[in-house]
């Protein structure tokens, strides 16, 4: 139901995780009998996790054991993985710098350019482990490091931007082709992050095999603190399984929706996924793993005057 907030402004309520609760059933299962592998395009995923495409989350190390278990580590192309030889040693001046000082090394570290060479470095690294591989990157990239990736041998590649649209205004720069980059990639696309109806099953039209929900919640993202833009995780979730479901009435393709930030504990993964998510993807918890970059250091959200890159995450 909508109300009007004022003359011609109308507001609808929205639920977050803190605001609901899940009823029990009449009927009680065995955990031994139920599945909650999922799918994306032709691969199967034991477990409904993905891992953030964030500097402290996912390196090819995080990548292989998520893989290992079942799950799916996305390895982000924009950030430290890529421009250093060696991401390990960057990381250990990130954890053992002072706090008073990180603003600057952070500044410094991400300088560096882009080594397109490691990019199929890299995933070649983590197929060596027998595991699916998926890498991300900002839509300004993707036409440039798809084609690089895929080549290398990744099976899934993930387009990540705050917030996506279909359609893109712009007097500088031209936008991603999303349906064209789509098909000529010929691998899994998974698009992201959207929180509405229409832009979900816009998104769904152009041929995605996944879609990424979420703008604002998670710990590294200051979205709707900056600009205040953002829908409360469960209503984003129903909306965008609503036109998934709607999609799947009218063509047959199923395209599962992943509920991406904002999941700190186990309840908050259950009501994602009875608000309609097939998957959740998580980063502060995966974070403090021994696996993670950081060893299981404890990472915490950059700060608008850093000037980072998205996804960036820095030490508390």
């Amino acid at each position: 139901m909508s109300y009007f907030i004022g003359r011609n402004r109308e507001a609808r309520q929205t639920y977050g995780f803190d605001e609901i609760a899940l009823v029990p059933g009449n009927i009680a299962v065995d955990p031994d009998d139920t599945d909650v592998s999922f799918d994306i395009a032709k691969s199967k995923f034991k477990i409904p996790f993905l891992a953030s495409a964030m500097d402290g989350v996912v390196g090819v190390e995080f990548a292989i054991a998520m893989g290992k278990l079942g799950g799916l580590g996305v390895l982000n192309l924009d950030g430290i993985s890529t421009r250093y030889e060696n991401p390990g040693e960057v990381i250990k001046s990130i954890v053992d710098c002072p706090p008073e000082k990180a603003t600057v090394l952070f500044q410094k570290i991400y300088k560096a350019p882009i080594q397109k060479e490691l990019i199929a470095k890299k995933v070649r690294e983590i197929k060596k482990a027998k595991v699916p591989c998926a890498v991300s990157c900002i839509p300004q990239n993707a036409a440039e490091f798809g084609p690089i990736a895929r080549d290398a041998g990744a099976d899934i590649f993930v387009v990540q931007s705050t917030v996506i649209t279909i359609k893109f205004e712009s007097k500088k720069q031209k936008a991603l082709d999303i349906a064209k980059f789509v098909k000529d990639m010929k691998i899994p696309i998974l698009m992201g992050n959207c929180v509405t109806y229409r832009v979900a099953l816009e998104l769904m039209e152009t041929g995605v095999s996944g879609l990424l929900v979420g703008v604002g919640p998670g710990a590294a993202c200051t979205t709707r603190g900056v600009l205040g833009i953002g829908v409360p995780q469960v209503t984003t979730t129903v909306d965008c399984a609503a036109a998934r479901d709607f999609y799947f009435k009218k063509t047959g393709k199923y395209v599962p929706v992943i509920t991406d930030g904002g999941m700190i504990t186990g309840g908050d993964v259950c009501k994602a996924i009875a608000s309609g998510a097939d998957a959740v993807m998580i980063g502060s918890p995966f974070a403090k793993a021994k696996e993670a970059p950081g060893k299981g250091f404890h990472w915490g959200m950059a700060t608008p005057h850093q000037n980072l890159p998205r996804g960036t995450r820095v030490r508390v």
